[in-house]
């Protein structure tokens, strides 16, 4: 082992970090057995594939952190273990990162052709694929590396065809012409759930279609009066009195002069605008349905591009919004226009772009969901599989029982082609999982694939089965799968998890996995979403750079409970930082300490901190492991750190330098043994948690020692378990707090010690506090210390305090000069007064409220609050030193 002199005197993350990732992966650490290990179940986490094209944000950071913590404590659980990493191939974004590279030379795919720009993706994902695999090595996730996996690498790829062509088969995969959410911008469809519904200011224009015949008409409301050139009827609810008669009549749509018909639907909600609606199955989701359920045309008159189509007629070629300004004012112009109000709706956006959706039919590729989904809703029903936190469950649920069906083609070159083979001779349509050589009915060899590529999150769905090896029978499916938990973030419940639950249900026949952890979003300070428009995103690779990877791992998750969101405070990175610099410093203390130790050494027996530290040690294994179980990740952290800090360092390591630097080497070598035996066992604890840090130390701890890593987990000792030396750790501790208080009260100079009087209430009491004699002294400069059963006698004049059954006085003679400190805090009351009411004054301008950002007002009441909370404690000092003094 190396010398504790080569220890540094001060924590330096990048001379460890680096050199202990690269020692693990290089002696195989991370890989999977693929036989179990006796009779403990094994321990499977796939990870949510990261884009290819992505860099480490805060969100994996989180996400990979939680599974990291995970995977190294069930691997030192003695558990098989298996973190299969891997990467998605990003349809959209990858090609348009592709195509932005393409312009930059003054060219375009289709300039390329499809299998020349297929080979520059290929090649782009080789030079720039393994970024946030690299940053993920810098994160510290130990997942084994020799199985990532890629989803469009040649074993998913065999998978995703082989699920296509046997959902096709049984008739839950079809094509057909349906409303979709289009992106003029990605040019391409997207699904129901990746269109982001964002509140924007708007109007609703309230339109006159006059009857056909006869006087009158009917005015509708809408807020998109471009779509009105698509219009095939007007709709009214069926039990709306005011619009009973109108039923069955013609009426003209203006600008167009097109006869359409008046109708009633249940869909029509009464109470919005007129009662009356107009109806645009090309253009509207709602109005789709519709229309089929009334067999009405569908004319599209918006295009893919966004611009009007020859179907506008006048209004061809004009952009929608600018065919919107144009068809307003017609509108206004011939008499249509009835009224304008302001009014606020949700509009769709794509969520990659952000570009405004255009609902448009198309012939897409769908996959039936109602019989695929029921399996899922049963998993989640009858337990199978467990949302963690429990709530969870209900929003999963009711996504898949109003469920539509899943439109998985992409227009798209990127991406898993659909394999299904056009007949150019006879028509037939082939699908198969291998590419077809000539049409099975004709024999003709004149084949065209479908254009079109499959969803992303299509492949993403298989994601646990097809990394495994699926469809062949691997010992991997058979060891691994079900997983054993899925950790994800609750923004992608509907993207992904459902879909791999209802994918792995029909494939595999069970559930994917057993339980879901769910996480909440990582928030900036003010609890705003992180995005480049606010700048308020964090680069995790410079909180590595700055801090450690050890820093931004605790700082993610301490104190973080499932499910719920975390805001990014920059100052608790500076405190988890000097809680890794209280780690070193601790352990440089015990080795310091331990260069004489002999562990086989004599030994005086426990003394009250030992069975204390010990008792507490115990505790905290169990706490830990119950919280580890419970996916009470944060709470886990929490307790480690509040019982490292709190308790080992700030009071047991300054008990035993009594004994430490004393001349009794029994008493020394059991303080060293406790010592020891304390700092190994946290370390094992907290190593799941900062990994590297831990590592670097233990290797200093004497011994031949391999890896922390896959050293066994720490198991509590239910014999070392002392509730009595714990009681009376507690009234000690709590004593010398109370001794140290008034002694700050009085002012009185450190290092001086002072006379203190305890009075016990009892004789076990007493007992305790006669032990602890000597803590009070080095602890508190406590001298000389008086221990009274009772007051029987007089006692001087004294400042005092009382806790846990022991009075505590400091007499005063000699402590205080009255006059001096009256005069003193009387300075310093008006000096706080004066900022107070200068504070107050600032929050009652209506100027400053009014024009100050949030955030500066927010600090200005904090301050107020706190200078109040000072006038008070000063007030209350005065008025006890005025009342003694008196006294005196």
């Amino acid at each position: 082992m190396p010398s504790v002199q080569e220890l540094p005197s001060v924590y330096n993350p990048h001379k460890v970090e680096n050199k202990w990732y690269r020692v693990w992966e290089e002696a195989g650490y991370f890989r999977a057995p693929v036989e179990n290990r006796g009779d403990r179940k094994p321990f499977s986490v796939v990870m949510p594939p990261p884009n290819v094209t992505g860099s480490l944000h805060l969100g994996h950071a989180l996400d990979n952190t939680l599974q990291d913590i995970l995977v190294r404590w069930h691997r030192m659980r003695g558990d098989a273990t298996l973190w299969l990493p891997g990467t998605d191939h990003a349809g959209i974004a990858t090609q348009a990162r592709v195509e932005e590279e393409l312009a930059k030379e003054g060219i375009s795919k289709y300039d390329l052709g499809r299998e020349k720009f297929l080979e520059r993706v290929w090649a782009w994902k080789e030079e720039y694929g393994t970024r946030i695999t690299q940053q993920l090595r810098r994160l510290g996730a130990s997942c084994d590396w020799s199985r990532e996996r890629f989803t469009m690498d040649a074993g998913c790829s065999r998978a995703v065809r082989e699920v296509f062509v046997r959902l096709y088969q049984e008739g839950l995969i079809y094509r057909g012409d349906y409303i979709i959410n289009w992106c003029p911008r990605c040019a391409t469809v997207i699904s129901d759930i990746e269109v982001e519904h964002e509140e924007e200011p708007g109007h609703l224009w309230y339109i006159l279609y006059p009857f056909k015949e006869g006087q009158g008409g009917i005015t509708v409301a809408t807020t998109r009066p471009e779509t009105m050139l698509g219009d095939t009827a007007v709709a009214v609810h069926p039990d709306d009195e005011r619009y009973r008669e109108f039923v069955g009549r013609t009426v003209i749509l203006p600008l167009l002069n097109r006869e359409i018909p008046v109708i009633a639907d249940e869909y029509v909600d009464p109470s919005f605008g007129t009662g009356a609606v107009k109806i645009t199955p090309a253009h509207d989701p709602n109005d789709f349905e519709v229309g089929r359920r009334h067999g009405l045309p569908s004319i599209t008159v918006i295009g893919k591009d966004a611009i009007m189509t020859t179907e506008a007629g006048p209004y061809v070629g004009l952009d929608r919004y600018t065919c919107r300004e144009k068809v307003v004012k017609d509108l206004e112009t011939q008499g249509y226009l009835i009224k304008v109000e302001e009014h606020t709706h949700a509009v769709g956006h794509c969520y990659r772009c952000g570009t405004v959706i255009e609902p448009l039919v198309s012939p897409q590729w769908f996959v039936r969901m109602k019989p695929l989904a029921e399996p899922a809703i049963q998993a989640a029903l009858e337990g199978r599989v467990r949302f963690v936190p429990e709530r969870f469950t209900k929003i999963y649920l009711n996504w898949l029982e109003n469920i539509r069906d899943w439109c998985i083609s992409r227009q798209l070159w990127w991406g898993h082609r659909i394999p299904v083979w056009y007949c150019q001779q006879c028509g037939e349509v082939i699908c198969s999982t291998e590419d077809p050589i000539e049409c099975p009915a004709c024999s003709s060899t004149a084949l065209e694939q479908d254009p079109d590529v499959l969803d992303t999150w299509f492949s993403s769905a298989l994601w646990p089965f097809s990394t495994m090896g699926w469809p062949d029978k691997t010992p991997e499916l058979a060891l691994y799968y079900p997983t054993s938990v899925l950790v994800t973030g609750r923004d992608i419940i509907f993207f992904w998890v459902a879909r791999m639950l209802f994918m792995g249900l029909k494939f595999m026949g069970e559930v994917p996995f057993r339980e879901v952890l769910i996480h909440g979003l990582v928030l900036d300070a003010q609890g705003r979403k992180m995005s480049k428009s606010l700048g308020n995103g964090v680069d995790p690779m410079d909180v590595i750079e700055e801090y450690g990877a050890d820093t931004l791992r605790f700082m993610l998750i301490t104190g973080n409970t499932p499910g719920n969101d975390l805001r990014f405070h920059p100052e608790r990175l500076e405190s988890t930082r000097n809680f890794c610099n209280k780690i070193w410093n601790a352990a440089r203390f015990v080795l310091l300490n331990l260069k004489d130790f002999n562990p086989e050494g004599e030994r005086a027996p426990y003394t009250l901190p030992d069975r204390w530290i010990l008792s507490r040690l115990n505790t905290v294994v169990d706490e830990v492991t119950k919280n580890m179980e419970d996916y009470e990740i944060g709470e886990a952290a929490r307790s480690l750190y509040e019982f490292f800090w709190g308790e080992f360092c700030d009071w047991y390591i300054e008990l035993a330098k009594i004994r430490l630097y004393g001349e009794d080497k029994r008493a020394k070598s059991t303080a060293q043994k406790v010592l020891l035996e304390v700092l190994e066992t946290f370390l094992k604890l907290l190593h799941p948690f900062m990994p590297f840090i831990t590592e670097e130390i233990w290797h200093y701890l004497p011994g031949e020692r391999s890896s922390i890593m896959i050293s066994p987990w720490p198991k509590a000792q239910a014999q070392a378990i002392d509730p009595e030396a714990e009681e009376a750790m507690s009234l000690i501790t709590e004593v010398i707090r109370a001794i140290r208080n008034l002694r700050s009260e009085m002012r009185v100079t450190p290092g001086r010690k002072v006379r203190v009087i305890l009075v016990a209430a009892g004789e076990k009491i007493r007992q305790v506090l006669e032990e602890a004699c000597s803590y009070f002294s080095a602890l508190a400069q406590a001298e000389p210390v008086e221990i009274l059963a009772g007051r029987e006698q007089p006692l001087p004049k004294a400042v005092s305090a009382v806790c846990g059954g022991v009075e505590v006085y400091l007499p005063l003679e000699g402590l205080v000069d009255y006059e001096k400190e009256i005069t003193r805090l009387e300075k310093e009351l008006a000096t706080t007064q004066k900022e107070l009411a200068r504070v107050q004054g600032k929050l009652a301008n209506p100027d400053f409220l009014a024009k100050a950002p949030a955030e500066v007002v927010e600090k200005e009441r904090n301050k107020a609050e706190e200078l109040q909370a000072k006038e008070e404690a000063l007030r209350q000092r005065l008025s006890s030193l005025k009342s003694r003094g008196e006294r005196d």
